[in-house]
């Protein structure tokens, strides 16, 4: 690769004609060690020196040579011994290189390899030559390679890929925007969701560089900020929304993205500040502020499961005093991924539920709550794992739902016209009611709202909801009502019973456990309802129960 890392030249390439009666035969000559090396599924080199015709001015079909290993060598350059075949070809007057109209033709070849040879020529042609890029250009060559970037062989759309990486390069916008005017983008788009593992690529070389030149100075979070300086807000700029799609993409790869992500040094500080800036100007409707959302949201999944820490000996100083020191730390200066628990991101993630018109954001939010209130999980706050010093976060951010008035918002929420907004609200609600005063409270102020939203026999809602969402009000529905005869009443007065009856085979769970409650199967028959209608009665499809209880969303659509 030449000095400038944004330009990659390809080796220097030379055409040889292969013209026999059977077939095209494309010689790739490489320059390796002193010796010249033919393309492998070529026959004796010997044997096809022989068959060669001189290239022709004007013949299309004149096969590619395979670059050279070395980047920008010249088999005049090279030293060591030299192919006397190869020395008598260089020699007759009649050998020439193609001109550049011929190459571009070439990239349209029946024969595969010569494609990707041509395309490689051209990368090698075009490295810090602007003429040859306006060239190519004007002879409409970058149209043809844009196409190529579709080919199922890997080969020919990685060499059109170099090629059009060298053509876009410059101070020039006229190729840039001659390759997104053909659909150049799309296609670029298309090749990247195509490979394999992109996202730990981007992670293993592009993670802290994104972070430490985009998403910091973006976000307008410092590390050791000014004392006399005002905290900076956040810039939504293009390429502040660009990194963070990218990084929100990122993030749903599968634990060890995820893990890494948190362990990015600044990541998870820039992203809450950025958010918290948002928050206090009143923009939270745009495309990063929703990125960033989605970012937390997918790095809030199964954090106490992907977050550990080394053991030590009980009896060890070593082992009490980290502790001791971290409980301090941990709960007076948190940072990095413990921002993600923490009770300033539950303040902020019901401020944007209370704000925020972006559905979208609504439902990252309502998910980051549903993670972090799932089951009954604990994240150590030293370098051990001893329990006494393992706090229970799960129950503390149900807590703090509460204490910070979070429940109203939320219920608020189930009114939503958005089906997704109304599935993560519902699973949130059900993680949430795992605390037993959280349980009570959403049962006297949010049965009638989970209750609407149901589906009554054939005739569904006015929102017209997912049968997915229909589940989890149901799942929510029955964590309610479970060990709660007060709740289990107030379904039956949210004349919830018929619609459940006429659900059956989703409801079930629902039915059977408000008929344990002998206390209420008085009232239950004065209604006509009698223990028939609480068991199951329609097997034509399986019972659907949901047990999520945290959640991942995945990838960023623009």
């Amino acid at each position: 690769v030449g000095p400038d890392l944004n330009e990659a030249p390809s080796a220097q390439l030379y055409i040889l004609s292969v013209n026999t009666a059977r077939q095209i035969m494309c010689l790739r000559v490489c320059v390796c060690g002193g010796y010249v090396q033919g393309y492998p599924d070529d026959p004796i080199e010997a044997e096809l020196i022989d068959e060669r015709h001189p290239y022709i001015h004007g013949m299309y079909s004149a096969p590619l040579a395979q670059p050279e290993r070395g980047s920008m060598a010249s088999l005049d350059r090279m030293g060591g011994r030299r192919s006397p075949s190869i020395d008598s070809i260089r020699k007759d007057p009649r050998w020439r290189d193609p001109d550049l109209p011929e190459v571009i033709a070439m990239l349209g070849h029946p024969i595969d390899p010569v494609k990707s040879n041509a395309a490689a020529y051209l990368q090698h042609l075009c490295y810090e030559n602007d003429k040859i890029k306006k060239d190519v250009r004007q002879l409409k060559g970058i149209p043809v390679l844009v196409g190529l970037l579709d080919h199922p062989k890997s080969e020919v759309h990685r060499k059109a890929c170099g090629a059009l990486r060298n053509i876009s390069y410059g101070k020039d916008n006229d190729n840039k925007v001659a390759i997104k005017n053909c659909d150049g983008i799309p296609a670029l788009i298309r090749l990247l969701r195509k490979t394999n593992d992109m996202e730990m690529v981007i992670i293993n070389h592009g993670l802290q560089t994104l972070t430490n030149e985009v998403i910091i100075p973006h976000s307008g979070w410092e590390h050791e900020p000014n004392e006399d300086s005002k905290p900076r807000d956040a810039e939504w700029t293009t390429v502040f929304k660009n990194t963070s799609g990218c990084l929100r993409n990122v993030s749903s790869d599968g634990a060890e993205a995820r893990r890494r992500l948190r362990e990015c040094e600044g990541l998870v500080d820039a992203l809450l500040h950025a958010l918290q800036s948002a928050v206090g100007k009143k923009d939270m409707d745009n495309k990063s502020v929703e990125n960033c959302v989605c970012i937390m949201r997918n790095l809030s999944y199964h954090v106490h499961k992907e977050t550990s820490a080394p053991s030590h000996s009980l009896t060890s100083l070593s082992f009490w005093l980290p502790i001791l020191t971290s409980v301090f730390v941990s709960l007076y200066f948190p940072a990095g991924f413990e921002l993600l628990y923490q009770p300033e991101v539950v303040r902020l993630y019901l401020s944007l539920l209370t704000e925020s018109q972006n559905y979208n954001t609504l439902e990252a939010a309502a998910g980051a709550l549903q993670n972090l209130s799932a089951g009954q999980w604990t994240v150590s706050t030293g370098l051990g794992s001893c329990p006494s010093f393992a706090l229970q976060w799960s129950s503390y951010i149900r807590a703090t739902v509460r204490k910070e008035k979070g429940l109203p918002i939320l219920v608020e929420l189930l009114r939503s016209d958005s089906d997704k907004v109304v599935r993560a609200v519902a699973i949130a609600l059900r993680n949430l009611s795992i605390d037993r005063r959280n349980k009570d409270l959403i049962g006297s102020y949010a049965m009638r709202d989970l209750v609407s939203n149901l589906p009554s026999g054939q005739q569904r809602p006015a929102k017209n909801l997912e049968e997915d969402t229909v589940v989890a009000i149901l799942n929510t529905i029955h964590e309610i009502v479970t060990d709660s005869s007060e709740n289990a009443r107030s379904l039956i007065q949210a004349q919830a019973i018929e619609k459940l009856v006429a659900i059956n085979r989703t409801s079930v769970h629902v039915l059977q456990t408000v008929w344990s409650y002998k206390e209420l199967r008085n009232a239950l028959a004065k209604d006509g309802w009698n223990k028939s209608h609480f068991q199951v009665w329609n097997q034509s499809r399986p019972l659907q129960i949901m047990s999520i209880q945290s959640v991942v969303i995945v990838r960023s659509e623009g």
